[in-house]
């Protein structure tokens, strides 16, 4: 099957998948295309909420190129959203895939409740009798735009816009941040009670907050939680990712059995330096 969402397709050919995290606007967007991602996630959980901005930048990601490629981009959008997981949001949800996106990150998700509300939010409703009817469904009708950004057309948007791996042609991403003591402690029933969620991401930030460490990534507390995300993770066969992968951990990450690794750009001052030495400033 040619797949639309890279990230997906990545996972089905049992590689790990690379992405990054960026501010939804233009400037990201042209930049983010050409790189060598899989997926982006647009950060919309600690920036403002502003589906037209995101409508723009999910446009200004199309190019000739992938067109005539794949007919989406190759490097996915998916978007974090910024309501919690105890929130039980849903509108977010469906603004953001009816702009086009291919998934969805939802934060601070502790409680399988939680968990299939997230689900379900990605999901166009159904009969009861219909297959694969758990998660119902409760994502409103609008596929216009999404279709159109897919390179698709609305028949084939509703045979797609599934959440994977649940919907085996399903492209679109569910991802769970796990990032508190509660999420760790249910996160073996909401894997187990709750099908469609495609990745559990660590909120390692969030999470070293609660356990007294902030931002100390090495502390023995922070590893070990980490540690039983992914533990619980890889005993039922999920996918995790981690959110904050740099040349330093990057190996470590691999080696931990992470599958989504998510790498914030650096950026290079090495001529400044250079120039700065040779004029006598360094």
């Amino acid at each position: 099957m040619a797949r639309l969402n890279s990230v997906i397709a990545a996972f089905e050919q049992g590689r790990k998948a690379f992405g990054t995290f960026a501010p939804a606007d233009m400037e990201s967007a042209l930049w983010v295309t050409e790189a060598p991602y899989d997926g982006v996630i647009y950060e919309m959980e600690h920036r403002p909420w502003d589906p037209a901005q995101l409508r723009d930048t999910l446009q200004w990601m199309v190019s000739r190129k992938s067109i005539a490629a794949t007919g989406a981009p190759a490097v996915t959008p998916i978007v974090r959203i910024p309501a919690n997981g105890g929130e039980m949001n849903q509108f977010l949800a469906k603004q953001a895939l009816d702009m086009g996106a291919f998934g969805v990150v939802w934060p601070h998700v502790s409680t399988a409740e939680q968990a299939y509300n997230a689900v379900a939010a990605c999901r166009y409703p159904r009969r009861e009798t219909a297959p694969l009817f758990e998660p119902q469904g409760i994502r409103g009708d609008s596929p216009k735009t999404a279709a159109r950004f897919w390179g698709i057309g609305a028949g084939e948007y509703y045979r797609k816009a599934d959440v994977w791996p649940l919907a085996p042609e399903g492209e679109i991403l569910v991802i769970l941040m796990i990032e508190d003591l509660a999420g760790i402690a249910n996160l073996d029933e909401i894997l187990t009670k709750v099908p469609g969620i495609g990745a559990v991401m660590i909120g390692e930030g969030d999470l070293s907050q609660e356990l007294g460490h902030p931002r100390e990534y090495d502390h023995p507390e922070v590893v070990s939680a980490m540690a039983e995300i992914v533990r619980v993770c890889k005993a039922s066969g999920m996918r995790v990712g981690h959110p904050h992968v740099g040349s330093k951990n990057v190996e470590t990450v691999l080696s931990d059995g992470f599958d989504l690794l998510l790498a914030a750009p650096e950026r290079s001052f090495s001529a400044l330096e250079a120039g700065r030495r040779l004029d006598g400033r360094s």
